[in-house]
């Protein structure tokens, strides 16, 4: 087991504290981390990513896929098909599950889709227009404020 002091980060910084939560989060469950079941994540694009899980023995009503703030949680409950059977090997595992998938700021679940045994859940990163770099105007050293600007034309009176 892993023992991190996250103290000097909370002493020496200032809105970490997240992070620093994240971090002390998923070492935690590094301990009851299970594999079941197995997952893929890819990145598609440059702001978009695709987690595929294996749900071989699921149907479509059988999964649930639900966004709750900054966690993507994919679950599968098998319903009782009412038959008896009798297996020489049972290597499919059907058991219930819930997997949970931390997200960063401003992703957001674009879709969900269930083929071939393979569950994919595309997501997509959306930085607003006000997060975004942007570039700024540098003014000439030589310009001035205008306080008031001179006519050329005569005044009439």
């Amino acid at each position: 087991m892993r023992a991190y002091d996250f103290a000097p980060l909370y002493r020496a910084t200032v809105g970490f504290d997240r992070v620093a939560d994240l971090m002390d989060r998923v070492l935690t469950s590094e301990v009851n981390h299970t594999t079941y079941p197995p997952y893929n994540i890819e990145k598609t694009d440059e702001d978009a990513y695709r987690i595929s899980v294996a749900v071989a023995g699921f149907a479509d009503a059988d999964l649930n896929v639900e966004q709750r703030e900054n966690a993507l949680i994919v679950s599968a409950k098998k319903g009782e098909d009412g038959s008896e059977r009798t297996y020489l090997h049972r290597g499919i595992a059907t058991r219930a599950f819930e997997k949970r998938f931390h997200l960063a700021d401003h992703v957001r679940v674009t879709g969900a889709s269930h083929t071939d045994g393979m569950l994919h859940v595309d997501l997509v990163r959306e930085v607003p227009e006000a997060l975004k770099p942007r570039t700024i105007e540098i003014a000439n050293g030589s310009t001035k404020a205008i306080e008031g600007k001179k006519s050329k034309k005569p005044v009439e009176a």
